[in-house]
């Protein structure tokens, strides 16, 4: 009878190792994994035009009552010092999506209309591509504001072709016409090839043409109609709108209650998917037209606009809502910020007794802390401390470093040159953004400011925007630029320029350093 050989000693013993060694790597695999926070989902809410002064856990003498903002703060962490990349719309939203100085792409100044074609570049990383490489579902819903990509009618196609358009700029520094483009076809760029699997957006600002909706980059209902627009004899505030194409069913009104719901929706379904998600969601309120519904008006003690800011609020509570009901609350990592300072003059200061821009000098446009610090607050319950405050200085660049830093998502692709992670600050690890040399922010006529510490520098005289005086051309007797102790004027009123020479220095020769960082690297 066949009798199998007995295998010698030190051979079963080698094989008894292997498999020892084999189950203990993987049961330390799988415990690994079950220590590893799942990845949150992420909600980017971005209000437009809000100013520091017009939350109420940020100014208690605010004229508007913010209670869905203010329990998000209570919730979460609530930042100080956060400020926008420019002190106007588009170039912060591209700061935003991009994790770039705006000043870096094709627009370093002002900002894009509703058929301008779109500034990301191509093949420009953004942080929903970076999500997407971790199994993620990317959403945005609202005001986009970066650019769509008309197709032109045939008889204009040369217009974009790089034979005419050698620097690639038409319907970048100037709009397209709208009498020249194909709107039965899709736009050929758009939210869609930025990395979004689902979009829901008006073009621009709610008070510029064309005014529709475009659902995953096409149109859901014709530019049949046409408004007059709408100019109160107040500036630009109010009810103000431009003349222009307009969708037959368009309700201004209805707008900012539209995106909710189908921000909502898309949290909603996204719950019964098991996937991560991430949505931005750039409402386009309180900017003008200063139209809140109905059920808002004559609620705030700031007019028309303090009433649009509680609606905001209300909006806030909705997604906070759908968060709560469907269980996802814990884990999702909600933001919410603004893309610039408030378009508040000082008439509607002393008429209402409001401070939208709290105790900061100037508004939006400006280059003074008015026109781009703003509110930033992040609850994430599963790992970032309630009822906490940071004094960090932080910008809106900073979403690409911190998505990635929070998933794992570390792929050399994505580092940019502006953006650094406020993780460490979120999860109690730092009270700094530590690797960050400074922060630059634009104004909307092109000055630059640096801050670093207390210090702020800013290149140029006047406001570099929309309070007056703006530019202060004739420099005899005065000095070249501004200087500010922020820790000992807050209010940017005492320009020390001349009294600190070698700060100046400093700092100017920082701000050069960081616009001179090539493509895709950060300065350090």
């Amino acid at each position: 009878m066949f009798r199998p050989k007995k295998e010698p000693f030190l051979l079963r013993l080698r094989s008894c190792c292997l498999l020892a060694v084999y189950l203990l790597a993987t049961g330390n695999a799988a415990l690994r994994a079950q220590s590893q926070p799942p990845l949150p989902n992420i909600v980017y809410i971005l209000a437009d035009d809000l100013g520091y002064g017009d939350i109420q856990c940020y100014n208690a003498q605010a004229q508007v009552r913010t209670p869905h903002i203010d329990g998000l703060a209570a919730q979460g962490m609530r930042f100080s010092d956060a400020h926008t990349t420019s002190s106007v719309c588009t170039p912060s939203r591209y700061s935003i999506l991009t994790g770039r100085y705006p000043w870096r792409s094709r627009l370093p100044v002002g900002v894009l209309r509703g058929y301008s074609r779109t500034l990301i570049e191509a093949g420009l990383p953004t942080v929903a591509m970076l999500l997407k490489t971790k199994a993620y579902h990317t959403g945005v819903v609202g005001k986009w504001h970066l650019g769509l990509d008309w197709v032109l009618k045939e008889a204009f196609g040369d217009s974009v072709s790089p034979a005419f358009n050698r620097d690639q700029l038409y319907g970048i520094t100037s709009e397209m016409n709208p009498d020249q483009i194909d709107f039965t076809k899709a736009p050929v760029r758009g939210p869609r090839t930025q990395g979004f699997d689902y979009s829901f957006i008006l073009p621009a600002s709610l008070d510029m043409p064309p005014y529709c909706y475009l659902e995953n980059d096409r149109l859901t209902e014709g530019l049949t109609a046409y408004t007059p627009g709408n100019k109160p004899d107040t500036g630009y505030t109010g009810a103000f709108w431009r003349a222009g194409l307009q969708s037959p069913s368009f309700d201004f009104y209805k707008v900012l209650p539209i995106f909710t719901g189908k921000a909502v929706h898309f949290i909603r379904e996204r719950s019964r998917s098991g996937q991560p998600f991430f949505l931005y969601f750039p409402m386009p309120a309180p900017h003008t037209p200063w139209m809140p519904e109905r059920a808002h008006r004559g609620r705030s003690g700031a007019g028309d606009y303090g009433d649009y800011i509680q609606e905001v609020d209300a909006m806030v509570g909705r997604i906070l809502a759908v968060l709560d009901s469907t269980g996802l609350a814990q884990n999702t990592l909600v933001v919410f910020t603004s893309d610039n300072g408030p378009y508040w003059r000082g008439n509607f200061v002393k008429k209402y007794n409001h401070r939208a821009a709290g105790p900061y000098r100037g508004m939006k446009g400006d280059a003074f802390e008015g026109g781009h610090r703003v509110p930033f607050i992040v609850r994430y319950p599963a790992r970032v401390r309630p009822g906490t405050v940071s004094k960090a200085t932080i910008t809106l660049a900073s979403l690409m470093a911190t998505c990635a830093d929070l998933t794992g998502a570390h792929d050399p692709a994505f580092e940019t040159e502006d953006s650094y992670s406020i993780a460490p600050v979120l999860l109690g690890q730092s009270d700094t953004v530590a690797v960050q040399p400074a922060i630059v922010n634009i104004s909307s006529k092109g000055f630059y400011d640096i801050r670093k510490g207390p210090w702020k520098l800013i290149a140029g005289l006047g406001s570099g925007g929309f309070s007056i005086p703006s530019i202060i051309k004739e420099t005899a007797g005065l000095p070249a630029g501004q200087l500010y102790n922020l820790e000992t004027d807050i209010g940017e009123i005492q320009n020390v320029y001349e009294r600190y020479p070698q700060k100046v220095k400093e700092l100017s020769a920082l701000l050069e350093q960081i616009k001179a960082a090539p493509t895709g690297k950060r300065f350090r």
